[in-house]
């Protein structure tokens, strides 16, 4: 029996704001989860999104979360052999990846718009703001219609067609089995967009392949987008790695933490003289129960 593949954990912030005590929290189980298997952690900047990346917040997630007592072998501080470790540097590898997929036919340009998708579900859309509304089989082009070449400057989505009425499933390592059925839980997504920019689920799937990553730990509202991702490492022939899903922090009102809770930004914590590791302490504890702060 071959000897078991050495663990390999990564954090990946995207500087788009500043961390906040959810994100700590996952952060700090995958910190947590790669040292007690005497592994390695890679930090990974997802910067791709150009419109709200900004080098301040660049510069400060790394600063906060080694105030929070975190630390990696690998990353855009650090070095390491699998860099460079900003996906802005990593383009090369999602274009290889796209002429890939277009070069298998499972992917197809589309000029829909968002409003195009939600309308012709005729009902609103339940999805919330960061989910994708189920792309209508209607609007696909005929598996068999040529597909036009990329271009050097891409200026149109491209989507994964996904195979619809197809159940799947995963085993998480904290919410044990996820399932789904493609084509009515999620529908074809964009893996490349207009403004010639990799999709979140195509950057992020070909990065932790290439990178060896064996395990993935993020927040439980990711679940769906681990589904899409599978398919992506499916369709180029990647192994996909094991996946731990935390369940996510909530407000006062209950709603889960985003960026806009500056208070409780560990920026914001930290100039309020908070202690890192009464921070930690709470994580430490191993309740990992959905819960407001």
């Amino acid at each position: 029996m071959p000897p078991p593949t050495p663990y390999r954990g990564r954090l990946a912030p995207s500087p788009t704001g500043y961390l906040h005590l959810g994100h700590a929290r996952t952060f700090w189980v995958a910190f947590r989860r790669a040292r007690q298997a005497g592994g390695r952690l890679i930090l990974r900047s997802e910067d791709l999104d150009a419109e709200r990346f900004r080098l301040d917040f660049a510069d400060a997630m790394l600063e906060d979360l080694r105030w929070l007592g975190l630390s990696w072998d690998e990353g855009p501080d650090v070095g390491g052999l699998f860099g460079p470790y900003r996906q802005s540097e990593r383009r090369g590898l999602y274009r290889q990846a796209l002429e890939s997929l277009r070069g298998l036919g499972l992917v197809y340009p589309c000029t829909r718009t968002r409003r195009d998708v939600i309308e012709a579900a005729g009902a609103p859309h339940e999805g919330g703001a960061d989910e994708e509304p189920v792309y209508p089989a209607k609007f696909r082009p005929d598996p068999g219609a040529p597909l036009p070449p990329l271009g050097e400057k891409i200026s149109v989505n491209w989507r994964l067609r996904v195979p619809d009425g197809e159940p799947m499933s995963f085993s998480d390592g904290f919410l044990g089995t996820q399932g789904c059925v493609a084509g009515r839980d999620f529908g074809d997504f964009l893996v490349w967009r207009k403004d010639d920019t990799p999709s979140y689920q195509l950057a992020c799937a070909v990065d932790d392949a290439a990178m060896g990553v064996t395990e993935v730990v993020r927040g439980a509202d990711l679940v769906k987008s681990t589904f899409r991702q599978i398919l992506v490492y499916r369709a180029l022939g990647l192994a996909a790695p094991a996946f731990f899903h935390c369940p996510l922090m909530t407000d006062e009102k209950g709603e889960r933490l985003a960026k806009r809770h500056d208070a409780l930004s560990l920026r914001a914590m930290r100039s309020a003289g908070a202690d890192p590791e009464e921070i930690t302490a709470r994580f430490e504890s191993g309740d990992l129960r959905p819960g407001r702060i």
